[in-house]
């Protein structure tokens, strides 16, 4: 570190460029933690350039996010228009078809240190045994529709329930919009016309289009695709992984909220990529993803609406996307989160996890006007390590289909994959084995139910499972089995749970 960085003064000025999920939710972050009566937090949007944001699907740790922010849970569902998530039914990837379940929480209970998939893969196939999901409390719950918070009891079934949130993204963008100018955020109206930089290379302030200059010190680049910031004005490259996802546009559409309202988003798989469906309380966002090189954009749109269980609330929206991550996410005095800093399709509803690791990264690693180099290259080694590993994750799905006899699928299978999912892929192949990594956002309950999901069955299973003793493994199989069916139908209806929450926060 520097002589200079060490003494130099502190930022008063952090600008953001756009607003939506990223922009706001960086705004609310600074607000909450960063707004000392001196610095100014400045929100740079323009009316005239839309949003991509549709229906949003997240994962458990948004309720960390809340938490931190002080968010009272019953306000942001009736504000966003909210359901809870309980995992992702995944149709027609092992091979059309067929369905499998990615639930969130534990999967059943560990064996004197041994995971409890190890024990399910030596005894699948015996009498009771059952299928993994009956061991999974999210996954019998989200079957049935029914929800409930879980349980501060570690003896109680309901313990081991973890949850999310789907919500309306433009209502999520003005719910963190109103929390940040309540904390002090101020927005500015206008479209940026150019962008100056000083002596060091940094962003000095943009020029907006009727002449106005809004000078800052840090930037935080949250222009969606465009990276205004980071690609365009600072230059720096992206790094492309159409070779491993080459799905590369997305055709949206909000329908009509249907019923039974499941705790649960479905991703179907198609002959030239996928189609979600996310449940919301006033209405279902649906949208089909899809390699253009494989199916016309009007098509698609055909498809999507041909498949909706309601009547479509819109005409159905083209989103072209490119996969893959900037080279560095911090250069100089710009930092780029959400779109500008990269994409990954929203098969496992990552991308608002990773705005929030960004955001979360950022303010452990916040800098003074020094900018001390070591800082942007933590942040940007543990930001390329956590895109790469969720990055694995999503080709995980593709990789490992069962859909033969379709081209862009047949390919996908053929095709070569990154060295860190296939040493995974191949430790699983072999005993069933799932290592955890300090990058890894998913647990080894999630790989497992993935892998099995998708139809990768290991030749064994650790041999540490047979030190146990098989009567009382199965007996306690038995009883764990039983208490998931029991708990998930004592459980009240999706429906009714979100009634209520809604009673509360009126």
């Amino acid at each position: 570190m520097t002589a200079r960085s060490l003494n130099a003064p502190p930022i008063r000025d952090l600008v953001i460029v756009g607003g939506g999920t990223a922009g706001w939710m960086m705004a609310a972050a600074a607000s909450r933690f960063l707004a000392d009566g001196q610095r100014r937090i400045t929100v740079v949007e323009s009316d005239a350039i839309g949003t991509v944001g549709v229906g949003e699907a997240t994962i458990p740790p948004i309720r960390d996010w809340n938490a931190m922010l002080g968010i009272d849970e019953a306000a942001f569902v009736a504000a966003t228009g909210a359901t809870m998530k309980l995992g992702i039914a995944f149709d027609g990837w092992g091979a059309p078809g067929g369905s499998y379940i990615h639930p969130f929480g534990q999967l059943g209970r560990d064996f004197n240190g041994v995971d409890f998939h190890m024990a399910w893969l030596k005894h699948r196939g015996a009498p009771g045994v059952g299928p993994l999901e009956d061991y999974w409390l999210a996954a019998a719950a989200a079957k049935a529709a029914r929800f409930a918070p879980p349980a501060p009891d570690p003896r109680s079934p309901l313990s081991q329930l973890a949850y999310a949130y789907h919500f309306d993204a433009a209502l999520y963008a003005a719910f963190l919009r109103r929390y940040a100018e309540g904390g002090g955020a101020v927005r500015v109206e206008g479209r940026i016309a150019a962008v100056e930089r000083d002596g060091r290379g940094h962003v000095g302030a943009l020029r907006l289009d009727d002449g106005r200059r809004v000078a800052g010190e840090l930037f935080i680049d949250c222009s969606g695709f465009r990276s205004l910031l980071l690609g365009e004005a600072m230059g720096v490259g992206f790094e492309e992984w159409t070779h491993w996802l080459p799905c590369d546009r997305a055709v949206a559409v909000p329908s009509a909220r249907t019923v039974p309202l499941a705790p649960l988003t479905r991703a179907v798989a198609h002959d030239a990529g996928w189609r979600w469906r996310i449940p919301l309380q006033h209405r279902t966002g649906n949208g089909l993803v899809y390699a253009s090189a494989h199916l016309s954009d009007d098509a698609a749109a055909a498809r999507l609406l041909a498949a909706l269980d309601g009547q479509a609330a819109a005409e159905p929206r083209v989103i072209r996307f490119r996969t893959g991550r900037r080279d560095r996410l911090w250069q100089g005095n710009v930092v780029a989160l959400g779109l500008a800093a990269g994409f990954l399709e929203p098969l496992e509803s990552t991308s608002i996890h990773l705005i929030q690791s960004g955001i979360a990264r950022l303010l452990a690693l916040f800098p003074d006007t020094g900018f001390a180099p070591v800082l942007a290259a933590e942040y940007n080694r543990v930001m390329a390590a956590q895109y790469d590993a969720v990055r694995d994750f999503v080709i995980l799905h593709y990789h490992a289909n069962g859909r033969v006899g379709e081209p862009f699928w047949d390919a996908l299978r053929a095709m070569p994959i990154p060295d860190t999912l296939a040493t995974r892929l191949a430790l699983f192949r072999e005993k069933g084995r799932v290592l955890s990594y300090d990058d890894d956002l998913f647990s080894v309950a999630s790989w497992v139910a993935v892998l099995l999901g998708q139809g990768i069955v290991p030749a064994g299973h650790d041999p540490m499972a047979d030190a146990l003793d098989d009567a009382r493994v199965l007996a306690a199989m038995a009883a764990l089995r039983g208490d998931y069916a029991r708990a998930a139908a004592a459980l009240p209806p999706h429906a009714d749970y979100l009634a209520r929450l809604s009673a509360r926060a009126r």
